[in-house]
């Protein structure tokens, strides 16, 4: 069986640090970062339940560092669900006119992170 690839290793430290970057403040100041981001309506609860989504998902790719393939290809495809997932209901809060221009980043960063999961799930770890 072929060992997890070193980028993919780097790719998971790069997310995690990505997640931690909104998780945080959406957890700890959720008010403040929603209004630095553009978002009028204001709900801190759902907010920091995506922050707390964020830091596990964030966090189970710091840890798993040292784990092996199968690890791997597991939290991939939670990563393609959650990616396709955070991809749909952004491109229907834009097409509804709900979304403040901040959801662009967002959506270049879900898009991004897609792109790499399926690479390394379909191409790299079969």
């Amino acid at each position: 069986m072929p060992s997890v690839p070193y980028s993919l290793r780097v790719w998971f430290i790069i997310h995690f640090i990505v997640d931690v970057i909104f998780a945080i403040p959406l957890l700890f100041f959720p008010v403040f970062m929603l209004n630095l981001l553009g978002f009028a309506l204001v709900e801190p609860i759902t907010a920091r339940l995506v922050g707390a989504a964020l830091l596990g998902i964030g966090g189970s790719s710091l840890i798993t560092q040292c784990a092996g393939k199968e690890s791997f290809k597991s939290l991939l495809t939670l990563k393609i669900i959650w990616s396709l997932g955070a991809i749909i209901g952004l491109l229907l809060s834009i097409y509804e006119k709900v979304a403040p221009p901040s959801t662009w980043l967002f959506l270049g960063l879900f898009g991004l992170f897609l792109g790499v999961w399926v690479y390394y799930y379909r191409l790299r770890l079969q």
